[in-house]
């Protein structure tokens, strides 16, 4: 089966490099230490210090294992391709809510990047789906879990 390729910008390039060096080099070592710590504590078949250090052992590696296929399909995405004129991945979208007047912007991210909190929306989302290839004036609905929203883009920046 073809890999499928994921498009970062290049923050969440840098964060994905730096997490998976944080495990490769900290985290790794924290959970060996705590191993052999729970070793020392004598019978590990009863050892409970020992069961949730292994098995925090096993997630580390299972995301470091992720984290080192997703980096070698990723693929950078290039500022200079993103459009002012439309929305496109990497663009930041200013946004109203038609029913509260509320006024947000988010960026436009592939689905390994999407953090609401920091205002970066995935493109695979109901609202990140609606926006791409829209121009600013535009009003899009989305069909969200909350129901239909209608929102005005106000504007759009690379």
């Amino acid at each position: 089966m073809a890999e499928q390729e994921i498009i970062l910008t290049i923050q969440g390039l840098k964060r994905l490099e730096e997490e998976l060096e944080y495990l490769r080099t900290v985290r790794r070592q924290q959970v060996a230490e705590r191993i052999r710590q729970a070793i020392e504590f004598g019978d590990i078949s009863e050892n409970s210090e020992y069961e949730e250090a292994k098995n925090e052992q096993a997630f580390i590696e299972g995301r470091i294992i992720t984290l080192e296929k997703k980096l070698r399909q990723a693929k950078l995405l290039d500022q200079s391709e993103v459009s002012t004129e439309v929305v496109t991945l990497g663009s930041w979208v200013r946004l109203r809510d038609l029913v509260t007047g509320e006024e947000s912007e988010y960026e436009i991210v592939g689905s390994m990047e999407a953090d609401p909190n920091h205002h970066r929306i995935s493109n695979l989302s109901p609202v990140g789906r609606a926006l791409l290839g829209q121009k600013a004036g535009s009003i899009v609905e989305v069909n969200a879990p909350a129901g239909i929203q209608r929102y005005e883009i106000l504007a759009i920046r690379g």
